[in-house]
């Protein structure tokens, strides 16, 4: 039973429900189970009638004289919709819909018909009868409205045509709605919209912003498809102009394929989702995207081709695959790609490197980021391309992830400041780039709470923490923050390089790729001495520095101006105190008087034509300036492994090697060669070019300086330099003509004896095993 006294009943038009009107309330009955799904108080006083929308979103109710209102309910919540109606001044008898939905008639107590816009709740129309009208029905085609009542006659009414709903004007009112965020109201006046006009691509055009305002994105996009064709194939040319101004959304996919494409360039092959927990290749991740709410929300809101100009394409693909990093230090047990393969990482057991990674996932995803990424497990080593790639491509992935976690496994909790400073990640060959390459760094301690409780979002910019890690590494704090790669101070970053340690002999030298910027191939199983004369020679051949062949150690056997160890770099080269302007000024006019200028700019001009150093098959083709080594000794007193030794046009000098040199002299001469070289350095024309001008204006020298070109003097400047003090290299020709290097425990310091006489000094390019 209802419970109450029944006044009206009313199938909804699927026929599923069944809306029943009594005294107190308004009761919902499924109309299979007869049960009740609903109950309401509608009215104040009694409920006295009933209608469905067409479209059976909506459920009119008429009230009593105390309450002679039409009230809107929402049938999939019912919840009130807007205000009441308000007109009639006593019960509502009847209510009934036309065909589309669009305009409703109800029958009152107070005489009166009335006719309203539904999609404004507005009485377009009223009809009098003689007595209460009780009843009312709209003809077919809805042209026409009857009523019957108290004066015992049908009455048939016109429905003006003036009051029934144009879909432009509609539309106005669906625009107000949907600026007002009302999206279900919208939505179902955009509906009604269609039913008016469905060759019009107003009605379709709404319901897109509607669907989208709900996040029915899915929805959304096919009615704008629909516009869009309703565009194409409208008869008024002026409306299919309006289709230019609009861009298809396959159009928009494919322009953001191309942006997923360019952010993915800069990001690991594989990541961990660590929303799912699982480990995704480059399609997957993709195929995650595509299936996204951000990706279906930009195809459905960039609609017109303008939208294409702004960076929200870009905003949207970077944040969404935003990407955490770890940096930490291998352990004895860690998850590899095997262990996590097609498989949930927080349901695994969660032991040894299972657990590290678990933590990680679990940090990086609180912190709101779905990617992360770890070099243990997200690397098939089993594939030599894909680790190729990887080797190549990881600075670049640090470089450019949203965040870097460095996790300092000997790190106790609640550590004291200096903890970091001595933990093992500072020494390990990989962490280097791991730190100087991301912009964003937080470091978290072995149970995973951030070190010394700092709560700022970037490490880097804490200034306890970048002391520590100055202290620590040698490498002064604002070159860790500013540090870029690439061959610039090529010989400082092999310094800060040379006392880290790797597992695998290779990856000293393949850790270092990203530092200088290098791509090369990778060959685990190469001896060390040639992994790293690889990279060496690339060094030297891409920038020309030749202060990479500054080292103190042993020679490698990939070439013998390259070290065997990295640990050979540790020590910095010497460097000579820079002249003055004065000093060159004063030194310039000297020179002037007792050095052949002419002769001098000719030694310039041959300075200039050398190339830079290169590398072919392991061999250093090496511009210098070398002098003949004329005579070699012992003398009482020097230590065993130490020799005088004589070279053309430079002062006597002492040299200490392990290795037997031959003893010879002008009278005993040898026919072993030994060249001492000075490697040549393209910066002394530069510098020479660059210096401040001699002034030659005093009244003693102003004529004679008349001739002197701007020529000669860069000469005589570039003299000057070469007189002083530099590093020398000696070489030991080979029976085959080529020569080798034989190092010294110290730098080998020459000084020029005579600069003015430059016939004892040979200008060429030496080729050294």
């Amino acid at each position: 039973g209802c419970g109450d006294q029944v006044h009206c009943v009313r199938y909804s038009p699927s026929g599923e429900l069944l809306a029943v009107a009594t005294y107190d309330n308004i009761q919902i009955y499924n109309s299979g189970t007869r049960k009740r799904v609903a109950s309401f108080k509608a009215h104040s006083e009694y409920n006295w009638s009933l209608a469905w929308t067409p479209d059976g979103t909506r459920l009119l109710t008429g009230g009593d004289s105390i309450d002679p209102t039409i009230r809107e309910w929402d049938t999939s919540t019912w919840q009130q919709v807007g205000n009441p109606w308000k007109g009639h001044s006593g019960f509502i008898y009847a209510i009934a819909f036309n065909s589309t939905g669009t305009l409703v008639a109800s029958a009152s107590g107070d005489n009166d018909v009335r006719i309203w816009q539904l999609f404004d709740q507005r009485t377009v129309a009223t009809f009098r009868h003689s007595s209460k009208a009780r009843c009312v029905t709209f003809s077919v085609d809805g042209k026409h409205i009857l009523s019957g009542g108290g004066d015992k006659m049908i009455t048939e009414w016109a429905v003006p045509d003036d009051i029934i709903p144009k879909a432009s004007s509609i539309a106005k009112s669906i625009q107000a709605k949907l600026d007002k965020m009302l999206w279900e109201d919208a939505l179902q006046d955009a509906q009604k919209v269609i039913e008016l006009d469905p060759s019009s691509h107003i009605g379709y055009q709404l319901t897109h912003a509607a669907l989208h305002g709900l996040q029915r994105y899915d929805e959304a996009i096919d009615a704008f498809t629909i516009m869009l064709s309703m565009l194409d194939h409208a008869p008024e040319a002026k409306v299919r102009d309006l289709r230019q101004q609009y861009i298809h959304p396959s159009k928009v996919g494919d322009v953001i394929q191309r942006a997923v494409w360019t952010e993915l360039e800069y990001a690991p092959l594989r990541l961990l989702n660590t929303f799912t927990g699982l480990l995704c290749d480059r399609a997957a991740q993709i195929g995650a995207f595509k299936a996204s709410a951000e990706h279906k929300e930009l195809l459905s809101s960039i609609t017109r081709h303008s939208d294409l100009g702004t960076e929200r394409i870009a905003d949207v693909v970077g944040t969404y695959f935003r990407c955490v990093l770890l940096s930490h230090r291998w352990e004895e047990t860690e998850a590899v790609l095997p262990d996590i393969q097609d498989k949930v990482v927080y349901e695994l057991n969660g032991l040894g490197g299972i657990a590290k990674l678990q933590s990680f996932c679990k940090l990086a995803r609180d912190a709101g980021y779905r990617w992360a990424w770890m070099d243990t497990c997200c690397i098939d080593k089993r594939s030599n391309a894909e680790v190729q790639e990887s080797v190549n491509s990881m600075f670049i992935w640090y470089r450019h992830s949203a965040l870097t976690i460095v996790y300092l496994s000997d790190v106790p909790p609640s550590s004291m400041p200096g903890a970091l400073a001595s933990s093992i990640w500072n020494k390990r060959g990989w962490t280097f780039q791991e730190f100087v390459a991301p912009k964003v760094v937080i470091f978290y301690q072995k149970d995973w709470s951030l070190y010394l409780g700092d709560r700022s979002p970037n490490h880097k910019e804490s200034s306890a923490i970048m002391k520590e890690l100055e202290n620590a590494t040698g490498i002064d704090a604002q070159a860790l923050v500013t540090f870029r790669p690439g061959m610039s101070a090529a010989r400082e970053k092999l310094q800060w390089a040379s006392k880290r340690v790797t597992t695998l002999q290779e990856d000293v030298a393949y850790s270092l790729f990203g530092i200088f910027g290098i791509t090369l191939p990778v060959i685990y199983g190469e001896r060390r001495q040639n992994a790293l004369g690889r990279l060496l020679q690339e060094i030297v051949a891409r920038s020309g520095d030749i202060s990479v062949l500054d080292w103190i150690g042993q020679p490698s056997e990939f070439n013998s101006c390259l070290p065997a160890h990295i640990t050979s770099y540790t020590t910095p080269p010497r460097t000579l105190p820079p002249l003055s302007d004065d000093d060159v000024r004063t030194q310039v006019s000297s020179l002037r008087q007792t050095m052949d200028t002419d002769l001098a700019l000719e030694f310039y001009k041959q300075l200039e034509q050398l190339s830079a150093p290169r590398f072919a098959n392991c061999r250093l083709h090496l511009p210098c300036i070398s002098f003949r080594v004329m005579e070699v000794g012992r003398s009482r007193g020097l230590a065993q492994d130490t020799y005088y030794m004589k070279a053309e046009g430079l002062n006597d000098l002492l040299i200490t090697t392990k290795e037997p040199l031959p003893l010879f002299s002008c009278a005993r001469p040898s026919r072993r060669t030994l060249l001492l070289v000075r490697p040549w350095d393209r910066y002394l024309l530069e510098a020479s070019d660059s210096a401040e001008q001699p002034d030659f204006t005093d009244d003693s020298e102003s004529t004679e300086a008349l001739w002197i070109t701007s020529d000669h003097k860069e000469a005589l400047r570039l003299m000057v330099r070469l007189r002083q003090p530099f590093s020398a290299f000696l070489l030991a020709r080979q029976r085959t003509g080529e020569y080798k290097r034989i190092v010294s425990d110290h730098d080998i310091v020459a000084h020029v004896k005579d600069i003015s006489s430059v016939d004892n000094m040979h200008i060429g390019t030496v080729e050294i095993l």
